[in-house]
């Protein structure tokens, strides 16, 4: 398989906010690793036989469900356990597991900002593929300069699911997804903007990174928290 590379990112606090309610929160982290690029298409027709037309581009239409389903394939490949296991649809995250997964929002938004507090890490047009550059598509990963992280487009290029619910009193079981995409601008290209989509679906302009990074616990972990979402959902809370 072509290789997953990892980064190192050290533990830390990041500041989330959700504009609903205009509220800010403050997540404290444990380290983890993330992927220095997004999946290629190169990367998921090896793992799970899907069409790879354009190999060094990020593996776009990618359903969050299938997503959750290549990184246990890739953890199978590497002789890792499992992060995730399914009841239908219904998705558990052992958070103690060492294997791939999807990064919690918290985790993505730390990664991307890299010690940065603007709206982008640096210049768009050096980090960044968007509507300025004029292409219709996602292009190749690593052509635009990383963040300090050493991470390649996090922000632009195409848009990356996470773990977290995006809504649960809004939109119920949609999940998150950050960074940007080719055809938005600078306003829409930031660490902060949250969007997120049903996880049956593909979007031409979604596809997703992994993460690693087993915790203490069953529910909880990096920001997120199984009991939290349902209190939310129940009580119509949302971000």
């Amino acid at each position: 398989m072509a290789d997953i590379e990892m980064a190192r990112i050290g533990g830390g606090a990041v500041v989330l906010y959700g504009a609903r309610l205009e509220r800010r929160w403050t997540v404290e982290l444990e380290p983890f690793e993330m992927g220095v690029y997004p999946v290629t298409q190169e990367q998921l027709s090896e793992i799970i036989s899907a069409p790879s037309p354009d190999p060094r581009r990020p593996a776009t239409g990618v359903s969050w469900l299938r997503a959750i389903r290549f990184c246990n394939a890739a953890s199978e490949w590497e002789g890792l356990d499992p992060a995730y296991s399914f009841d239908g649809e219904d998705v558990t995250w052992h958070v103690d597991s060492d294997g791939f997964r999807l990064p919690t929002e918290a985790e993505w938004e730390f990664a991307c900002r890299a010690g940065s507090t603007g709206s982008q890490y640096g210049p768009l047009r050096e980090v960044a593929w968007t509507s300025a550059d004029g292409v219709t598509s996602p292009q190749d990963v690593g052509a635009k300069h990383p963040n300090l992280n050493g991470l390649f487009d996090t922000l632009g290029n195409a848009w990356e699911w996470c773990w977290d619910l995006l809504d649960p009193a809004r939109y119920g079981e949609y999940r998150v997804f950050r960074g940007g995409g080719f055809a938005d601008d600078a306003w829409t290209v930031r660490a902060s903007t949250r969007r997120g989509g049903h996880p049956r679906n593909g979007q031409d302009d979604v596809g997703f990174r992994l993460a690693r990074g087993g915790f203490d616990g069953t529910d909880a972990a990096q920001g997120w928290s199984a009991a939290l979402d349902a209190e939310r959902a129940a009580a119509g809370e949302s971000r």
